[in-house]
């Protein structure tokens, strides 16, 4: 369900003209609810509440609903360069850049994706909260999803779970990979031994990662990968099971190339607009220290 319809942006307020559909009803706030639940699919709970906030009103035969209130960032902002990949009223798709996580941890002590964002957002004049809807690790490159309003969040909260939302990964790994090698369906849970790790075992949550492409160099692999579950560290847990440990990736194994991180990126985002339904497709430039190790692998016989 989305809104198919014309529709503007007035400051907080966004317009919509249903038509007849609902300016002709006799009970026009009782039609009104059902056509927002069950034609645009506006989440009940975000109806409730601007029922409650009288976040729905009628000027005329324009429905206007309050769907962009000011928030507060909710995260200190701090000025960091960003690469905006894709942004309208509802969506921000920003490139993360290697070496900074998307969040703070308990301590706090460094700049973070989302204070980027949140800097970005005070010097754009937009008053949103920062709401991350994936994240990455703090090494890998890659497009992050935002939402700018309770509405996306809401929207694209679901579709995460529902895993609706598309991320095809890149990565650059050691030996290579049979084109066989198709699903990696293996669980995965914490390691006992290592607090940061995770590692396959058979009292772990369900995980699977799919190669949809790959190209075989001399001792060295290049693959595409999409994840059907989202568990922490999955691409770089299955792969090193499975022999194929990311290039850079000390953590589980995979050997070192001049290349001071693990050789993971996330190349493209999928998503359906959480208002209009359209299918938004974001592709991720590769980062140049990526580039260069792809050239690197491609044209030499051995990796030292």
């Amino acid at each position: 369900m989305s809104y198919q319809g014309n529709w503007v942006r007035r400051g907080e307020w966004l317009e919509l003209t249903p038509g007849k559909i609902l300016t002709g009803q006799s009970d026009r706030e009782g039609a009104t609810a059902k056509w927002l639940l069950e034609t645009v699919g506006m989440p009940e709970k975000l109806l409730r509440k601007l029922q409650h906030t009288e976040g729905i009103q009628w000027r005329g035969d324009r429905l206007r609903l309050s769907l962009f209130p000011a928030r507060e960032a909710g995260i200190e902002p701090m000025w960091s360069e960003l690469e905006v990949l894709y942004e309208d009223d509802f969506c921000l798709v920003v490139n993360k850049p290697a070496g900074m996580a998307v969040h703070p941890d308990d301590r706090g002590t460094e700049t973070t994706l989302n204070h980027t964002v949140a800097a970005y957002y005070e010097a754009s004049g937009v008053e949103a909260a920062v709401r991350h809807i994936h994240r990455l690790d703090k090494d890998t490159t890659g497009p992050v999803l935002y939402a700018k309003n309770e509405y996306a969040q809401l929207k694209l909260d679901e579709a995460m779970r529902q895993k609706e939302i598309v991320r095809i990964y890149a990565a650059i790994v050691q030996g290579r990979v049979s084109p066989d090698l198709k699903v990696i369906d293996l669980p995965i849970g914490k390691d006992r031994h290592h607090a940061q790790r995770r590692r396959v075992s058979l009292t772990g949550q369900t995980a699977v990662t799919r190669i949809i492409e790959s190209e075989v160099y001399r001792q060295a692999s290049l693959l595409y990968l999409s994840l059907e579950t989202g568990r922490t560290h999955q691409i770089r847990v299955h792969l090193s099971h499975m022999g194929h440990a990311i290039l850079g990736d000390s953590l589980y194994g995979g050997y070192s190339v001049s290349f001071g991180r693990q050789a993971l990126h996330g190349a493209r985002l999928s998503f359906s607009h959480p208002f209009t339904g359209e299918i938004i497709e974001v592709a991720a430039p590769w980062p140049e220290d990526l580039l260069q190790l792809k050239a690197e692998i491609a044209s030499k016989p051995f990796l030292r």
